[in-house]
């Protein structure tokens, strides 16, 4: 169990609703990442969707690294809702649109994750904004879903500029707000972007870094 209950409770939801209307686990597209996600004795290096079913971590993931990188103290909500299990990225219906949040699909994975935050804070510094780390994005144009690294509220934030539209005063209860969307997975086509490479976040975001890198 994670210190975030809602997290707990949308993973079991998530799941279930797979189950309730497919009669099967959610599929994701692994593009040949190992993970103990992964369903049934399946070579991972195929080319199919592969059922999967988050995994409570043994060793909870933290972020103390990108703290001493960035001399910077992270908000405790950063480590509960990425290090505490293992999972594909999570599609959701809300009252505010349809999206996906982050997961880490694995420990490269979550490595590749500490990566990404790191250039997010640094851009974040660059531009002389307030610290913010991001949780997923919404279906509708290129709108991240961040945190407030200073209270911990969830907001709208568009790439390069400050947060523009508060959704919840807390990542809790963010999450409490969101219903499990059942739909099929999807296939990426990858590209490579060597310093921000990250199997579990996918084209669009990738599209959205070079933006906030262009400015």
């Amino acid at each position: 169990m994670s210190s975030l209950p809602a997290l707990d409770i949308f993973l079991n939801d998530y799941q279930q609703a797979y189950l309730d209307k497919l009669g099967e686990h959610p599929r994701y597209y692994a593009q040949q990442q190992p993970s103990e996600c992964i369903l049934g004795d399946l070579d991972v290096e195929t080319e199919d969707a592969l059922q999967w079913k988050s995994v409570l971590r043994e060793e909870p993931g933290v972020f103390e690294n990108v703290e001493h990188a960035l001399e910077l103290s992270l908000h405790a909500d950063l480590s509960a809702f990425y290090g505490t299990y293992f999972s594909a990225p999570l599609m959701f219906d809300s009252a505010w649109g349809t999206g996906e949040l982050l997961q880490a699909w694995s420990q490269t994975d979550f490595e590749y994750l500490q990566q990404n935050i790191i250039g997010h804070l640094m851009m974040k510094k660059k531009l002389k904004q307030d610290p913010t780390w991001f949780i997923g994005v919404f279906d509708d144009e290129d709108k991240m879903i961040t945190v407030n690294n200073t209270d911990g509220s969830v907001w709208i934030e568009i790439p390069g500029e400050i947060q523009s539209e508060k959704l919840a005063d807390s990542l809790n209860g963010f999450i409490a707000e969101l219903r499990a969307r059942v739909t099929p997975p999807v296939k990426l086509v990858e590209e490579d972007m060597p310093i921000l490479d990250h199997p579990g976040i996918w084209q669009r975001m990738k599209m959205m870094w070079r933006n906030l890198l262009g400015k």
